[in-house]
């Protein structure tokens, strides 16, 4: 994104730690969350990657269109997902939230190639995105926030057989690794 770069090498930090933790995750976490931490992963890779300061590396023209087809099949997958029956519980929505996530990705990266955004242009979009588009989504991360960071404080922790708990098991590291990446989002928005 185009904001200041202290700003910017923050979000790629915070992103990019997300996204080690995600991974992690993926290894050593329940079987059944592997699949929402893959999605995690690499969500907050794409932010990481996304957020580095224009003024240190500017983006090639073709970047936008690998956004686009990278969190566009992620927005098909999570697609596919939703609609096969994984549907209620905590999989469930976390695969619509997934779909959300891609699906603005996909728009960030068509606004950021938009005429006036210092990209080559996409039709019908304007130089900071659609305002209407911009505003349905900052309001839904502003929500998802305020409701992660509301279940972050009683999480119980839950020892396994040896009395210890492993790191890509502990509920409080996945809600904040949640709750980082959709402050990421939503700061990218902002400034989008």
């Amino acid at each position: 994104m185009h904001g200041p770069a202290m700003s910017g090498w923050l979000l790629v930090a915070l992103c990019g730690v997300t996204s080690a933790y995600c991974l992690l995750r993926m290894r050593s976490g329940p079987r059944q969350e592997r699949p929402v931490a893959r999605g995690e992963a690499l969500m907050g890779l794409g932010m990481a990657v996304m957020a580095v300061p224009a003024a240190v590396f500017a983006p090639p023209q073709w970047s936008g269109a690998v956004y686009v087809v990278v969190f566009g099949a992620a927005a098909l997958r999570a697609l596919w997902w939703v609609r096969g029956g994984v549907r209620g519980g905590l999989l469930g929505s976390h695969h619509l939230h997934h779909l959300v996530g891609s699906v603005a990705m996909v728009y960030m990266a068509v606004a950021m190639a938009a005429p006036g955004a210092g990209g080559h242009g996409a039709h019908g979009a304007q130089a900071g995105g659609v305002p209407l588009l911009t505003g349905v989504l900052l309001a839904y991360y502003a929500v998802y926030v305020l409701r992660v960071g509301a279940r972050l404080i009683p999480v119980p922790v839950v020892a396994t057989s040896g009395g210890t708990v492993s790191w890509g098991a502990r509920p409080e590291l996945a809600l904040a690794c949640r709750l980082s990446m959709a402050l990421g989002m939503l700061t990218m928005l902002l400034t989008l």
